[in-house]
């Protein structure tokens, strides 16, 4: 017994010993740290003081201290930054829905300003700016080198006042510029019609007017339809949506899943995942649904197309997204003023981050560039071939077997076919995508779901 408490001692001893061999050294290099931290404050306390006093115009204390801040956020990713008390009440307005502005998403992309996606019947989207344009100079004034914040700032203006983006475009040979007239930005997030018996729900934000504008949209269309029998599918058009909030992309989601995780966030520290899933209720009870994706589609865009691609709820086509899978975080700070700090990843339901990797679409459909010149000789070229079909010959026979009744739907079959194509010239991705579906809802039928 003796022997048996003496090795247990030696133990605890032992045990003491090496947590105090370990530990030490790691005091230390705490201790080391913290000295270095301090050291590297006092360093900062040196430069703010002579700029103060040396700088070749005075400065305010004020915006050297933001623009120190500002620096340290993002210097980490391009989605973090300081916002001033106005940047902050600006963020907060947007959310709402509306806001005065150009109507364009931007982020940075190794010094350069990119535009992510032009929003919706917003003055930019008239003007013809596209998802993927690199804005170089504001009113002929360069903006390279300046970070995103200083770019935006250049960018606002009253409404009603131009402003001139110089614009270097993929596939452009040459800069040009684009005139633009500032307008208030009144966002209507989703925008509900119908193509055929198909349901298009375009949804172009994701603020707090998202998920209710899409339920009242898809219940008024599916009346006017004439009942859920009557309606063979959804689209769910998230192209150049640049994302949003969160818990809308959550809801949006959950309006058509009746169960599962719909996506998870997973910061530095593992108790602060986080994992939100469906609750019991399709909105569709089940109508197949194509997702419309593109590279300006992003984060809150990204997070409804993963989850319903990842249950099989959905067929996403078009082309890879953004690439935004990170999470920020808005702190109110002293001064009015917030930190957008980036605190966790976001993974879909199969567990895949889509940070920088974008969702693949099943299908990869990209949308043919416009040609005005190739337009205007395809229509002369249409205008001098006579349509002509055999009931044009003379003396053909009549078709007598076909009643009053079948003749209208025979024509009605040809007038949506003849809108159909007429949609594939205007939308080619719309237009696949209403393919897509119509061919989803004869096997749904074919199998009696």
């Amino acid at each position: 017994m003796k022997k048996f408490m003496l090795a247990a001692l030696l133990g605890t001893a032992a045990g003491v010993l090496v947590t105090t061999q370990v530990t030490g050294p790691l005091l230390a290099q705490e201790s080391e740290k913290s000295s270095n931290v301090y050291e590297q404050l006092d360093l900062f306390g040196d430069i703010f003081e002579r700029i103060r006093a040396q700088y070749v115009e005075e400065v305010e204390d004020s915006e050297l201290i933001e623009a120190a801040i500002n620096g340290m956020l993002t210097s980490l990713d391009p989605h973090s930054s300081y916002l001033s008390a106005s940047d902050f009440e600006d963020m907060r307005t947007q959310t709402s829905g509306e806001f005065g502005g150009l109507g364009i998403e931007v982020t940075q992309e190794e010094g350069y300003v990119k535009v992510v996606t032009p929003m919706d019947d917003t003055p930019a989207d008239k003007a013809g700016m596209e998802a993927g344009d690199f804005i170089t100079a504001v009113d002929g004034e360069s903006i390279l080198g300046l970070n995103l914040e200083q770019a935006v700032e250049l960018m606002r203006g009253p409404v009603g006042s131009e402003i001139i983006l110089t614009v270097v475009r993929e596939g452009t040979d040459e800069p040009f510029d684009v005139s633009i007239i500032r307008d208030t930005i009144k966002l209507t997030a989703v925008r509900a019609r119908t193509e055929g018996d198909s349901v298009v729900l375009r949804v172009s934000t994701f603020n707090r007017q998202t998920y209710p504008n899409l339920e009242s949209g898809l219940k008024k269309q599916i009346e006017e339809l004439g009942g859920e029998d009557n309606v063979n599918g959804i689209v769910l058009d998230l192209r150049n949506n640049p994302g949003g909030l969160l818990n809308q992309a959550i809801a949006v989601s959950d309006a058509f899943l009746d169960q599962g995780e719909i996506v998870s966030t997973r910061g530095r520290n593992p108790r602060d995942s986080e994992r939100y899933n469906a609750t019991d209720g399709d909105l569709s009870n089940g109508k197949p649904i194509v997702v419309l994706i593109n590279g300006g589609s992003a984060s809150a865009s990204e997070i409804v197309a993963g989850a319903l691609q990842d249950h099989g709820r959905a067929v996403v086509i078009g082309e890879k997204s953004f690439g935004k899978g990170s999470v920020q975080t808005v702190v109110p700070v002293r001064g009015d003023g917030a930190m957008r700090l980036t605190t966790s990843r976001y993974y879909t339901p199969s567990g895949r981050s889509i940070q920088a990797l974008g969702v693949a679409p099943d299908i990869i459909v990209v949308q043919p560039r416009r040609d005005p010149a190739a337009e205007e000789e395809t229509e002369e070229e249409n205008a001098a071939r006579p349509n002509r079909s055999e009931a044009d010959l003379r003396g053909s026979l009549s078709n007598d077997d076909v009643s009053e009744a079948e003749r209208q739907i025979i024509e009605e079959e040809r007038e949506k076919a003849e809108a159909a194509a007429e949609l594939r010239e205007e939308d080619y991705q719309l237009a696949y995508a209403l393919d897509i579906l119509k061919g989803l809802s004869a096997i749904a039928n074919a199998n009696g779901e």
